[in-house]
This record gives C-alpha cells, structure tokens and sequence, in this order.
C-alpha cells in the first residue's frame, strides 16, 4: 500500500500543467478508515499514473486538507469531496479551506447520488448474500451519516431510489445521526409492510463507527462500506473530469459567498 504523500506545485508543472486531484475525507478515529482511503487512492493512481493524487482531512487525521493546499503551493488542483451527498462539509468547510489557500481550487461535486455510486452499492449487497432474484419479501435500508441539511437528506433519498430502481425491491434511506428515521425504525416499518428479510446497505465510504452501528441493528445481512470497489476510484476520477473541464475557479466564488 502506497502511502500518502503531499508534494510541491512542481508535480503539476511536470504533467503539463494537470491539475492535481485532492481527494477530501472526513477523517475518523477508526484507524481502518484511513487505511481505506489510502488503499482506495492507490486504485485511482493505477488507473490515471500521471494524475497527482493526493490526500486531504476535513478533521482527525492527517494529512489535514489545509496542510495539503499548502504544499501544493499555487498549483491548480481539483478537490474531490470523499462524502455521498451535499451537506456542511461540502458547501462550507471544505471551500472555505480552499479559499484560504495559495492554490488555485475547484471543488467538484460530493460522489453521490450518482450510478457509479449505486454499482459499488449492489455490489457490496451481493457480496453479503443478496439474492439474484429477490421476492415481495425482501427490501433494503439504506444506511447513512445523517446530517440537518435537506439537500443531503435529498441526495441520499435519491440514491435510495436509484438503488431501488436496480434491485428492484422497497429501498428506505435511514440515518446514524442528525435525521430521521433511524436504521432501526426503518427496518421494523418495513417489517411491519411485511418484508421478512430486510437488508442494509452500508453508504460509507470506510469502516467506522456509524457503519458499525447500522450494522449492529440488522436483522438479516448487512453489506460493507464500499471502500476500494473499483466503481468508487471511477466515481473520484469522473467528478475529477466534471470539475476540471466545467468548474469555475473556486477563489473568485468563495470571495462572492456573504
């Protein structure tokens, strides 16, 4: 495993000018998770070798996103935000981070909702026993962080319903915090509509202590947090694109922000 490291502006300069990818976690006390995002940024370098990869924390472990910024020096890079959906992190701390930075940013959209995002889902169900042909008897809870913002309850209810779309079953989003209902009410209203055997899908980035909650409260399998399934490094590597090809410079956005 390639350990993480932060370089100077002369990384973009020798590709040509490419904007660095700055991969933003959270950070937890879990040591798995950052384990996990490492190992998870060594697929995407494999896929894209001459890409500048690296590594930035919103808070908890290092490297901290600022210090990262900060050795970039006043290269451009392009900030991928490692979360599933809009919220605090992604509209607030993560540009105001950037903007006090020398380098020059874009922030790219959070991973989720998106149909990479369910691919890397579907997969962790099956691989925890999900059947290929379910029943009217079988439906899912999708486990999430939680957070009070509407938009990021929105996008999660989205790739609630994107999932369920591709399975083909009943598929409720449900919280670890800060929203309702819990992955516990979620999976006894599901029972109560008389589905016998409800799963949970696990939408977290890493291990931790949120996913091993949710996991706790199921009553049948529940999936892993999706960490280095390949659609996860093709999902960074495509909102990188999206970013670098239609963002505007970040600087300039966040001084218009009151």
């Amino acid at each position: 495993m390639t350990v993480t490291t932060v370089t100077s502006s002369r990384t973009a300069a020798a590709t040509g000018g490419t904007p660095a990818l700055v991969v933003v976690a959270h950070g937890s006390r879990d040591p798995r998770a950052l384990s996990t995002v490492r190992a998870l940024l060594d697929r995407v370098r494999a896929l894209r070798p001459a890409l500048p990869v690296h590594l930035g924390h919103v808070e908890l472990n290092e490297p901290l996103l600022p210090d990262t910024l900060a050795a970039l020096g006043d290269a451009a890079a392009v900030l991928v935000p490692l979360l599933l959906g809009r919220g605090y992190h992604v509209k607030r701390d993560i540009p105001e981070m950037a903007a006090l930075s020398p380098a020059r940013t874009r922030v790219a959209a959070p991973l989720g909702p998106h149909p990479l995002l369910v691919d890397a889902l579907h997969a962790r169900l099956t691989e925890a026993g999900w059947p290929t042909h379910p029943g009217p008897e079988h439906a899912v809870v999708l486990a999430s962080a939680g957070s009070r913002d509407p938009e990021s309850r929105a996008d999660t209810a989205r790739t609630a319903a994107l999932l369920a779309a591709r399975l083909g079953v009943p598929v409720v989003p449900a919280y670890a915090s800060a929203a309702a209902p819990t992955v516990g009410e979620a999976i006894r209203a599901l029972r109560a509509r008389g589905h016998r055997h409800v799963a949970v899908a696990s939408c977290f980035t890493a291990p931790g202590r949120f996913a091993t909650q949710c996991a706790a409260a199921a009553p049948w399998i529940t999936s892993s947090p999706l960490g280095t399934h390949p659609s996860m490094a093709h999902l960074l590597l495509h909102r990188y694109d999206e970013a670098a090809k239609t963002g505007s410079d970040l600087k300039s956005r966040a001084m218009a922000t009151p």
